[in-house]
């Protein structure tokens, strides 16, 4: 009973203030408060474009017709006295000068260098002519196993023999570099040669000792 009750009394106080606002005039404005504006627009066509006018081609300019001159007689040659030369002038006379001495172009030459050193040729003992024997193998050291290479320094005379010998790399054996030794000093070579010249010189001769 009491929710009907405030409902109705909600009601009746709803019209009331219904009445009064319409009496006062406040709905009238709420009204045109709410309602929106409408807002009106216009599309302005753009004016039509004029149409171009034909204009006259421009006149072409007159092209001036040349003048003919009128030609006027030549002036008459009228003489002019000739002025008298000065007395006792000096003629003038040119002496021509003596030519400048040519000079002479210098020429930088070189310093001759030095000259070339002689050729060299040395000492050979491989010439077939020569009819060198092979060293002979001692029996010993075939037996023992030994073998290796002797290197023999030799020094050659102008006449291709060997003047002294000496070991100047052993094989590590004497018997093997004692038999070298005594062998190239029975050889024979081809001197050396300094510019064509024989001369003596020192030779280095391998041997090998190799067990076949």
């Amino acid at each position: 009973m009491n929710r009907r009750l405030v409902i109705a009394a909600s009601v009746v106080l709803f019209h009331i203030a219904a009445l009064w606002a319409l009496q006062s005039g406040l709905l009238q404005r709420a009204v045109e408060v709410i309602v929106p504006a409408e807002v009106l627009s216009e599309f302005i066509s753009p004016p039509a474009p004029k149409s171009e006018q034909l204009q006259p081609p421009a006149p072409k300019p007159a092209v001036p017709q040349p003048q003919k001159r009128q030609s006027l007689p030549a002036p008459l040659p009228v003489a002019t006295p000739a002025p008298a030369p000065a007395p006792a002038a000096p003629a003038g006379v040119s002496t021509p000068q003596p030519p400048a001495p040519a000079m002479a172009a210098a020429v930088s030459t070189a310093p001759p260098g030095p000259p070339a050193p002689p050729r060299l040729e040395l000492p050979s003992s491989d010439a077939a002519y020569l009819n060198n024997p092979k060293p002979p193998y001692p029996v010993l050291s075939k037996r023992m196993g030994e073998q290796g290479k002797v290197v023999v320094r030799v020094l050659i005379g102008t006449d291709g023999t060997a003047q002294q010998a000496e070991i100047r790399t052993s094989s590590g054996y004497d018997r093997l570099d004692q038999a070298a030794l005594s062998t190239v000093l029975k050889w024979r070579y081809v001197p050396g040669k300094r510019g064509g010249v024989p001369e003596a010189m020192w030779f280095n001769v391998p041997i090998n000792f190799v067990l076949e």
